[in-house]
């Protein structure tokens, strides 16, 4: 059966991890068996590499569901690099406090404070994607190759392009409203072997709920 707790999924690689399971900062949360892959980089690296401007004085977070597939080099871009644009200048003088004769406790004025990020459950986020702070992805999107994403990403929507905009919607809403009602991902990992046919399927009709 397979296990959650687990760094490397497949045994022999190294490139692949559960990312839960290499994370560090309590502001970072992830969801069971969401995996991440880097073939040029330590895929334990995660935080350094791909959580970027993360910076604990904003309290902001990156928040990720359950079984999610990053793909690599993909990043999230955090609040600190949003320099503001409330003031006459971008120039972050309130960050060279000392150099200016300012009050340190004015240092998060440099950049404008657009939240959390995001991420649904069962998200495919493609390679060197980039996420911007303050986006929600919902439930089974798709972010393409090297897409900018800067506004939020309705569930199951594929995006794509720099800004990222909708392509497609992967199925009819319909079938969207009975995918976001079971919440697949939620259940045990018994029902969910059991189903992994169906779901593979794309037939919804093959489910086993009960």
């Amino acid at each position: 059966m397979a296990d959650s707790k687990k760094i490397y999924p497949r045994k022999g690689d190294t490139q692949t991890v559960y990312l839960k399971n290499v994370i560090t900062n309590p502001n970072i949360k992830v969801g069971d068996y969401t995996m991440y892959n880097d073939f040029l980089n330590d895929p334990m690296e995660f935080e350094k590499n791909n959580v970027l401007y993360h910076y604990p004085i904003n309290h902001d977070r990156l928040i990720i569901g359950k079984f999610c597939s990053i793909a690599c080099g993909a990043k999230f871009l955090f609040n600190s690099a949003n320099h503001t644009l409330a003031s006459l200048s971008t120039y972050p003088f309130p960050l060279f406090f000392e150099e200016w004769e300012l009050e340190k406790k004015n240092v998060a004025k440099c950049w404008d404070n657009k939240g959390d990020i995001r991420i649904g459950n069962d998200v495919w986020i493609g390679f060197e994607a980039v996420i911007l702070a303050g986006v929600t992805i919902g439930d089974g999107a798709i972010i393409g190759t090297r897409a900018l994403v800067t506004k939020d990403v309705p569930p199951y929507t594929i995006v794509g392009g720099v800004p990222a905009r909708p392509i497609k919607k992967r199925f009819d809403e319909d079938m969207i409203s009975d995918l976001l009602r079971i919440r697949w991902w939620d259940w045990s990992n018994e029902k969910i072997a059991r189903n992994i046919g169906a779901i593979q399927s794309g037939c919804i009709k093959g489910i086993e709920e009960d």
